[in-house]
């Protein structure tokens, strides 16, 4: 049976289609324009005729960034960071969790209250150096892994969605022996993947698109994570994002606008790439909480 609709909601639906078409060209169109650039002609991109498609097919940006060592050892960095990063993020946001959930945890209260309060105040940007200095992390991933390894915000979504599993199950588990640690990886993971699938996107796209961290923390080029090189490469050019070649011999082949574009068009593809096979449980945790029973 079709349900009739009014007036103001089919109003209501068509205002909501157009604002989201909006907002979709607002997003799509520069990626676009990306593309369209990295497979375009030189002299396409230099007399800017490149608009939403390519002019000229070209394919020696994406070659010259494929065979480009400098980028994959900054790719490869990126990736490890992300790994470990994310590996370290997950554990300490459950190891937090799961006891936090708990209402018969003593001194549960006013350690929520100062985690909440790193929330809303954060360590300044000297200090943190300072301190980073002063831990011997300068020049180390660790420097970009250990400062972030727990995030406020994630473990108060975790948090939210552990108070929803029964506490029956943990009861049984105590009665049958089991210890806290055991319930924590046997039964309380296992049940909240959505939500640990939605935290580890959230982390790893956060590793993934660090730029302030490695500009602060990391000054030696062969630890330079992806993002600070592609800062390098756009804002300056140098020789050493460009593979060692100078800007001279590269603007005899390549221009400096399109092999930007392709080399951003590569560091994005992991992520999108990956997204996909994540969106299902991804949908489930950001839905977290939205409906109250």
């Amino acid at each position: 049976m079709r349900i009739k609709r009014s007036m103001g909601e089919r109003t209501f639906d068509a205002v909501n289609a157009i604002l989201l078409a909006i907002c979709c060209l607002a997003v799509a169109i520069p990626l676009l324009y990306v593309v369209a650039g990295s497979l375009s002609s030189n002299e396409a991109i230099m007399h800017s005729e490149v608009r939403l498609w390519p002019v000229g097919f070209n394919l020696d940006n994406y070659d010259f960034v494929i065979h480009n060592a400098v980028f994959w050892r900054s790719f490869g960095v990126t990736i490890m960071i992300v790994v470990i990063g994310t590996a370290i993020n997950m554990v300490m946001t459950l190891l937090t969790s799961y006891p936090l959930s708990k209402a018969w945890l003593g001194g549960r209260r006013p350690i929520m209250l100062f985690i909440i309060f790193t929330m809303i105040f954060q360590a300044p940007m000297v200090p943190m150096y300072l301190l980073i200095k002063e831990l011997h992390l300068l020049d180390s991933i660790w420097a970009l892994i250990i400062p972030s390894a727990l995030s406020a915000f994630n473990m108060l979504l975790c948090i939210t969605f552990l108070r929803s599993i029964p506490e029956e199950l943990f009861e049984a588990a105590r009665v049958d022996g089991m210890n806290e640690y055991r319930i924590l990886w046997r039964i309380v993971t296992p049940l909240s993947m959505p939500i640990n699938v939605t935290l580890m996107l959230f982390y790893a796209v956060g590793h993934w698109n660090n730029y302030l961290g490695p500009l602060l923390y990391v000054t030696d080029r062969s630890k330079q994570p992806l993002q600070l090189y592609l800062y390098n490469l756009i804002s300056q050019f140098d020789m050493d994002s460009a593979g060692g070649e100078s800007v001279l011999e590269l603007s005899s082949r390549l221009t400096p606008q399109g092999l930007q574009m392709a080399t951003i068009v590569v560091a994005t593809v992991p992520v999108v790439i990956i997204y996909p096979f994540l969106q299902k449980h991804f949908i489930k945790g950001a839905l977290l909480g939205s409906v109250k029973e």
